[in-house]
Parts: structure tokens; C-alpha cells; sequence
């Protein structure tokens, strides 16, 4: 039987909780492709002094899709933080191997995405993971105050907390990697989400290229799920509704999403409190209002609405690089949604 082509776009936590849920389905060809605008922590330190894509988000995939005899040790090694106690504080293993990687594939005259390739073959992954360009990306954030920043890293400044993204932009033009194009054209499924819906999710659509490989995907037969998240981000999607979210999402991918994924499990007070105390609350789900009043620029009839019980019962321990997330969704409901699909 043939398999199904599944793309999964985004990074950090929420891509890699979907690929470690469909990574347990055979039937399956899966592709992460992943933002390099990521310019924080570990990634941002090795990013600047080696000049290389950063790591991060890749690692995280790569450890989601780690699979057979070795997946615990794989996952352990591309996961592994140095201690405070250590002159590499605060660097990730995982990190470390992959700059070393993109530092000889460019001794090599070769891509640095062909680094990650080699890495993807290195760790026997169940999939491919490929970064949505070839060079690091700085993202530039215009703000509905006026005020415009520089660096990935602002979108997770409290300090900026509360404020309305109006734009983002790369700095300087990066084309898509061309695996990663021809990765989304010939998908049978497309899926955005879920993840921090600027840095994570729709930097990946600034790429030159990315709006023309989701619209040939379209013309393919191709579908396109996004997942929203289950909470808002105070520094990034404050007061945010589904249908804002939805909108942006149609905004920059140039194409209106075949479904949308959302949770409608009821989370604790406990936890809603934790994440009241820091301005995050559920995504309000105002779909169904918009659909009646056939409110927004949306085709509603080609739109379907899943909602579906998604959260996962384990609470993540909170580190320091994201200290606002306590909650996922289970990577076994999600899988179950995006295979119903």
C-alpha cells in the first residue's frame, strides 16, 4: 500500500508533539519542516558565533522522530542540557552535534540543510526533517503601536507582553529550501500547528516560495489542517480569538486551511489559574458565531470545524525556556484527529 504523505510545519513543542504521535503509524511518510528565525537560549549563543541555521527547533524534531531499539538513548542525547555547574551552561547536546555537523558540512563545500539530512540518516528517524530555508532568517516584528524590533527572542519579552503584532517579515529576503518545497507540493496532507503562531508557525511562511508550494499542494488534491493552540500567549497572541488566529493563518499562507483542529476538553481551574496569574487564558472558540453571521473574508462552506477532546492528562515540567507551557496536546488523541481526517 502506498504511503501517505504527511508534512507537518511549525516548531518547538507543538510539531513535535504531532510527529511523535503519527511517527507510531507505518503507514504514514512523515516531513517536519522547521523555522530558522529561532535566535534565543542555546540556539541564539551557537547561531551567533558559528553563523550556522540554528539548532533548536530541528533537534526537537529530530528527537520527536526518534525511533526503534535506541529511541530513549537518541532522545536522551539530542535532548541532554549541560548543567549550570558547566562551562557549556545552558547548551543543549543536541545543539552541539548539529552545529558540528553544519561546521563540516560547510568544510565540505555542502548546505548546511544537507547537515541535517546527514543527521536525519545518522539517528535512523522515522521521517524527514528539513528547515524551511538554507540560511538563518532575523525576523522583524512591526507592532500596532508603531514600534519595530529586530530578533525572534522579543516575542517572548513580557515586557512587550499585551501589545498587537500588526506584521512580520524576514530582514533580508530567504528563499524556500527546494526539498521543503517539493516535500509540500507532493503532501497528501498539509498540518500548521500547533506552536507559538508567530515564531514557530507563521515564520516559515515568509520563506519566497512557501505560499506558491502550499497553493500547488491545493492543485494536487492536497489537504491543509491547522491546529489551534488551547492557550493564548501573553507576548505574542493576547486577547486573540480562534477566528484572529484563523485569519492570520489565511493571511500569510495565502490559503484558507480544508479544516481546523481545535480542543474543546475543559482544562482545571488550578491550571487555568497558573496561567490567568501570567495573562494567558483558552483560545476563545468563536467560530461557529463567525459562521453564522458570515463574519470575515472566509469561504465558510470550505471550511470544516473539528473540535475534539485533545489535551493530554501530564502536566510538562516547566524549564527555563518555556516557562509558560504546562499544557500539550496528547500526541495519541491529536494523531487519532489528524488520521480521521
Amino acid at each position: 500500500m502506498k504511503k501517505k504523505k504527511i508534512v507537518v510545519i511549525g516548531g518547538g513543542t507543538g510539531t513535535a508533539v504531532v510527529l511523535s504521535g503519527l511517527k507510531q503509524y507505518p503507514q504514514l511518510e512523515l516531513t517536519a519542516i522547521v523555522v530558522v528565525s529561532d535566535d534565543g537560549g542555546s540556539t541564539g549563543r551557537l547561531r551567533d558565533e558559528f553563523g550556522f541555521l540554528p539548532a533548536g527547533d530541528l533537534r526537537q524534531c529530530l528527537a520527536a522522530l526518534a525511533t526503534g531499539d535506541n529511541e530513549s538513548l537518541i532522545r536522551d542525547i539530542l535532548l541532554y542540557r549541560f548543567s549550570e555547574q558547566s562551562s557549556l551552561a545552558g547548551h543543549n547536546l543536541g545543539n552541539l552535534i548539529l552545529t558540528a555537523l553544519e561546521d563540516l558540512a560547510q568544510q565540505r563545500k555542502d548546505s548546511p540543510a544537507r547537515a541535517i539530512e546527514i543527521a536525519s540518516r545518522v539517528f535512523e528517524i522515522a521521517g524527514k526533517v528539513y528547515p524551511i530555508s538554507e540560511h538563518p532568517a532575523d525576523l522583524v516584528i512591526n507592532y500596532a503601536n508603531q514600534q519595530q524590533l529586530v530578533g525572534e527572542k522579543n516575542l517572548d519579552n513580557p515586557s512587550l507582553g499585551g501589545q498587537k503584532i500588526k506584521k512580520i517579515s524576514f530582514k533580508k529576503s530567504q528563499k524556500i529550501y527546494k526539498r521543503a518545497a517539493q516535500a509540500i507540493v507532493e503532501a497528501d496532507l498539509v498540518i500548521l500547528g500547533p506552536g507559538d503562531l508567530y515564531a514557530s508557525l507563521l515564520a516559515n511562511t515568509l520563506a519566497t516560495g512557501f505560499a506558491e508550494a502550499l497553493q500547488n499542494n491545493k492543485k494536487n488534491g492536497g489537504k491543509f489542517i491547522y491546529v489551534l493552540n488551547l492557550m493564548t500567549h501573553f507576548t505574542q497572541t493576547h486577547q486573540m480569538t480562534a477566528l484572529d488566529h484563523l485569519l492570520e493563518v489565511k493571511k500569510y499562507c495565502k490559503r484558507l486551511p480544508d479544516y481546523i483542529l481545535l480542543n474543546n476538553e475543559k482544562i482545571s481551574p488550578k491550571i487555568l489559574k497558573h496561567y490567568a496569574s501570567q495573562n494567558e487564558w483558552p483560545v476563545l472558540d468563536d467560530l461557529n458565531q463567525a459562521k453564522k453571521q458570515q463574519a470575515a473574508p472566509i469561504d465558510w462552506s470550505k471550511l470544516i470545524i473539528k473540535r475534539q477532546r485533545l489535551l493530554s492528562t501530564v502536566l510538562v515540567k516547566q524549564d527555563i525556556s518555556h516557562s509558560h507551557s504546562l499544557l500539550r496536546h496528547d500526541k495519541h488523541k491529536l494523531a487519532n484527529a489528524i488520521l480521521k481526517i
